[in-house]
């Protein structure tokens, strides 16, 4: 009798979700499958052997990729993002500067909106900065990793205007905008010529 084994690789679906398909450059539905190597006979799987691994499969290019692709944000989840991004940046440089100030407070809830909060506004602000987000350093450097390096250059200056809306920038603002720029993966040379241009702009 004539006897047909061997060894393949089959995979095993061990979970479902939405994640960013490096392949397709879109949202999409993922399985995770696990590979598990095994002994076959006539083709058929019969003796489980080891693990090989996982992988992230789309459900809709059939691309596998590794599971670092999980880490990619969706684009519902970058669009919930920025705006919260953009409320700890204001809410920090207004707490550097007169948090009271109407022109300030002006700028940061028409900064939040652009970002897409279209329902935010001043009672808004004044909750946040009541109840400041604990977590906002880390909000921000979520965002900053999501963004190209216009687009971070873009949220600073949004910053930097807040802090001008109340007058010339004082160290305790710089300090913050600082720290708004490192949060979002600027070098502090490109901080640095982010605040100046968006100063010397405001003068004009």
């Amino acid at each position: 009798m004539l006897l047909i084994f061997g060894f393949a690789v089959f995979f095993r679906t061990v979970g479902h979700g939405d994640f960013h398909c490096p392949r397709c450059g879109g949202d999409r539905r993922y399985r995770r499958r696990l590979a598990r190597r095994w002994f076959t006979l006539f083709f058929l799987p019969v003796i489980p052997l080891t693990k090989a691994g996982e992988v992230v499969e789309c459900t809709a290019c059939r691309g596998r990729f590794g599971l670092g692709a999980l880490r990619l944000p969706t684009a519902q989840q970058m669009e919930a993002a920025l705006p919260l991004a953009m409320r700890a940046a204001a809410v920090l440089v207004l707490a550097a500067g007169d948090r009271d100030d109407t022109g300030a407070r002006s700028r940061a809830v028409e900064a939040v909106r652009g970002y897409g909060a279209a329902d935010f506004d001043d009672d808004a602000l004044q909750a946040a900065i009541d109840e400041p987000p604990r977590d906002a350093e880390e909000v921000i450097a979520t965002a900053g990793a999501q963004l190209t390096a216009e687009a971070r250059e873009w949220f600073l200056a949004q910053a930097v205007r807040i802090a001008l809306a109340d007058g010339a920038l004082s160290d305790v603002e710089r300090q913050a905008l600082r720290l708004v720029a490192d949060r979002l993966g600027l070098t502090p040379a490109h901080a640095f010529g982010v605040i100046a241009t968006t100063e010397g702009a405001a003068r004009e």
